[in-house]
């Protein structure tokens, strides 16, 4: 997967993470990329955007 693909990729990952262990995501024009943060070149996941929000909705839960 190009680092351009749709436009230059923006990574993020969440400001709680204090291990530097932890997922980065990236928003390309459809669906959400995640990958982990240890290893930036490795693979990554493509998921649909009510996948991805499920997930967002799950994590958030107390």
């Amino acid at each position: 997967m190009s680092e351009t693909e749709d436009g230059p990729l923006r990574w993020a990952k969440s400001t709680y993470t204090d291990s530097g262990s932890c997922v980065e995501w990236a928003r390309p024009k459809t669906g959400v990329l995640v990958r982990d943060s240890k290893r930036p070149a490795g693979a990554r996941v493509r998921l649909a955007e009510p996948a991805w929000q499920g997930f967002v909705d799950w994590v958030k839960q107390p």
